[in-house]
């Protein structure tokens, strides 16, 4: 594997020694002379931070995050909000009289403990709440788990002895992929068919812990029944928010063709959309349409790559109101972004000759305060050593790239004190949750890294949440992505990029961050199955400290990332010159303290792509050190620690 060293003389990024001769960055020691570092750590993560809402500040930089995490703010539950009721308490010894789950022993672990929480399920979690919490206490010791492990039971508490409680995934036939790429390089969702379904169904894929219901809709049980071990999950859960379950928009009086603006609460519905199943408290997910006006709006176009039918546009909301008359929805908080009935409402020809429609889609049975805490997640893969996977960001075993926890279509849960090491693909993941505290986990390395977007703690599809004291060693990125907004990631220590990449992510925000991105942190660092989300080849990028998504480049996957994404007080450190050379502070976004970095926004305000001389650009890579400060970057000062909490203290 190469560590990407070059191979003649080292060539300086020429913004670097633009900097250099202008005295905007000191001088590096000479690579390779005695002393210079090989290696460095980040700082250690904030661990033990205050996230209560007490310790909020009501709005800073322009955006209010002072609701993200578990229920808006609220403590994370301890040992006063579990349930007394010994049936809502499963003990570790209980487990194994019960439901023969012995550690250690070298059997399957993975029937009894999914029976454990279907008890739950079906016996408390109905009368549960955030202040009633069931409790399943995991014993000291291995664990051994074949199969994904449905986390299904509302106001769950899955709690280990500490980091001795081991779940070790042995993934077995049916539950490795079966499907891979023509190549062989990676999962193929769409191969996995069976009848009408397809893997699509249950992306991002599966995993050790899966957060998510597995109800069956009615119209496949009788599918769900006869279909194979290996595609029975298909039609799990993921059915309940298929196409069907969305309702068509309408325009709105005086503005034809949206059914909501960016600022507004209210939602208008189409004429014929059904009302029945919508209420306050359920949530829903506002999709709209993508547009050729929108992907213009991207600098996106001129492109190679398909623009596509979808909702890259989203975001989860509590529904507050609703007025029959009016037809019309009221949120818990304004739209970000306008809602056009259609993809040709705004005025846009079609995308592929099709119509595409915005929807209201209500979340059918999300699961609801789910916590992890206090154990060890790891998935082995015989015959491969762990060093082979360090700075290697391929694919080592595509059938095996499997997760650790999947949050989908699930709200007001978290995970606190989780160790995970190597992890088949991301260690946490998400898709379509709201109001997460991802906080105080060491998360090390995976098994694939590449081709097909492995490899992440990936925060997709997750709006208005908190991702705080973390540890990662040995993954691809921390990634916000898919229409993420209003999350906060604070106090975390990453040895790989804060990475905003791609979908029109916005409004999130990073603070009080260590990252050390080593030289062999780059796309070339790869044996075997390389590339990335969007299947390309891996190019002669570095990998930089901070990395954005331009239009151009993501739009095969995605699309550019969105407005007000801010940067306040990150240290941001990067060895540039080759791998025994020495780590030096970015000079861009990360040494003035005081300093807060708006990405994605005018000086008026407004969304703007990031811009080279009056130019859009194409990719990040080759920019990473150039001043986008009013080409896209508005900077401003701040003389408070942090914009997200009061106090740092802990």
């Amino acid at each position: 594997m190469s560590d990407g060293r070059p191979a003649g003389p080292r060539r300086w990024p020429a913004a670097l020694v633009t900097l250099l001769a202008t005295g905007g960055l000191a001088a590096p020691a000479a690579a390779g002379a005695p002393g210079a570092p090989a290696t460095e750590a980040p700082g250690p993560a904030l661990t033990g931070l205050r996230l209560d809402a007490g310790n909020r500040r009501d709005s800073g930089a322009g955006y209010d995050w002072s609701r993200a995490g578990y229920r808006a703010g609220a403590a994370l539950p301890g040992d006063a909000a579990i349930r007394p009721e010994p049936r809502c308490r499963i003990t570790a010894a209980q487990l194994a009289d019960e439901f023969g789950v012995h550690p250690g022993d070298g059997l399957d672990d993975t029937g009894g403990l999914q029976r454990a929480i279907d008890r739950i399920a079906a016996t408390c979690s109905p009368s549960g709440g955030h202040d009633r919490m069931s409790l399943i206490a995991l014993p000291p010791g291995a664990l051994l788990i074949t199969r994904q492990l449905g986390i299904d039971a509302d106001y769950l508490l899955l709690r280990g002895a500490g980091p001795q409680t081991r779940l070790i995934f042995r993934p077995d036939p049916a539950t490795r992929y079966d499907t891979l790429s023509a190549d062989g390089s990676r999962w193929e969702p769409d191969a996995m068919q069976h009848q009408d379904a397809n893997g699509g169904w249950i992306w991002p894929g599966r995993g050790l812990l899966r957060v998510q219901s597995r109800a069956v809709a009615a119209r496949y049980v009788a599918t769900h029944a006869a279909a194979p071990a290996n595609r029975r999950d298909l039609y799990e859960g993921s059915v309940n928010q298929h196409w069907v379950s969305g309702l068509q928009l309408g325009s709105r009086p005086g503005d034809h063709g949206y059914a909501a603006r960016a600022g507004a609460r209210a939602v208008r519905l189409h004429a014929k959309a059904r009302l029945d199943g919508l209420r306050p408290g359920v949530l829903v997910n506002i999709m709209a349409a993508n547009s050729r006006r929108f992907y213009d709006q991207m600098h996106t176009t001129p492109t190679e790559h398909p623009l596509r039918n979808l909702h890259m546009r989203q975001q989860v909301f509590t529904v507050v109101d609703i007025d029959a008359a009016e037809r019309t929805v009221t949120l818990d908080k304004p739209l970000e972004y306008d809602v056009p009935v259609d993809s040709t409402s705004d005025g846009s020809l079609p995308i592929d000759g099709t119509v595409y429609p915005s929807k209201l889609t209500p979340l059918v049975d999300p699961v609801l305060g789910v916590g992890i805490e206090n154990l060890t997640v790891t998935q082995e893969l015989p015959g491969v050593p762990a060093d082979r996977a360090r700075h290697n960001y391929g694919n080592l075993e595509p059938r095996a790239a499997l997760h650790g926890v999947v949050f989908k279509w699930a709200a007001d849960s978290w995970v606190r004190n989780v160790r995970t090491e190597m992890t088949g693909s991301h260690p946490i993941v998400t898709e379509v949750a709201r109001r997460l505290t991802i906080t105080d986990n060491e998360l090390h390395g995976a098994w694939n890294k590449g081709k097909g977007g492995n490899g992440y703690l990936r925060g997709s599809r997750v709006w208005d949440s908190v991702y705080a004291g973390n540890t990662t060693r040995g993954l691809r990125h921390f990634t916000f992505q898919w229409s993420a907004s209003g999350n906060v990631a604070i106090g975390n220590s990453f040895d790989s990029d804060l990475n905003l990449h791609g979908g029109w992510e916005r409004h999130n925000l990073f603070e009080r961050n260590e990252v050390v991105v080593p030289y062999a942190h780059r796309p070339a660092s790869c044996d075997s199955n390389c590339g990335d989300e969007g299947d390309n080849v891996p190019d002669a990028a570095d990998w930089h400290p901070i990395w954005w998504a331009a239009g151009r480049k993501a739009v095969k996957w995605s699309g550019a990332t969105g407005p007000d994404n801010v940067f306040h007080r990150n240290r941001l450190r990067k060895q540039l010159l080759g791998s025994d050379a020495p780590f030096i502070d970015m000079p861009r976004y990360g040494v003035s303290p005081d300093q807060v970095y708006r990405f994605g926004v005018g000086p008026g305000g407004g969304y703007r792509h990031l811009s080279v001389a009056g130019l859009p650009i194409a990719d990040w890579a080759g920019v990473e050190l150039t001043e986008f400060t009013d080409s896209g970057v508005v900077a401003s000062s701040s003389a408070v620690e942090s914009l997200f909490l009061r106090s740092l203290t802990r």
